[in-house]
């Protein structure tokens, strides 16, 4: 097995994913902050861009679950907040 730059990029991706659920766990970030959910988007992402190069499907759709999810979670950041009437 030739280990590929596509390799590197998704075990970054990985590499981000536990460092975030660490940091989370050990209280260092909030799951609101912006850091969480941006950290989570860019790990599932590099995963999926080495997934294109040696797809597997369950993989491929926890990922892009993931991604949706994380961005939902920077959308609820980024909204502006509600106006009471």
């Amino acid at each position: 097995m030739k280990y590929s730059f596509t390799d590197f990029l998704g075990n970054v991706g990985v590499v981000l994913i536990i460092i975030d659920y660490l940091l989370l766990q050990l209280n260092r970030i909030n799951s609101n902050s912006l850091s969480y959910s941006l950290l989570n988007a860019v790990g599932a992402s590099l995963i999926i861009i080495s997934l294109v190069f040696n797809f597997n499907l369950s993989a491929f759709v926890m990922e892009a679950i993931w991604v949706v999810i994380s961005l939902f979670g920077l959308y609820r950041y980024f909204r502006p907040p509600a106006t009471e009437a």
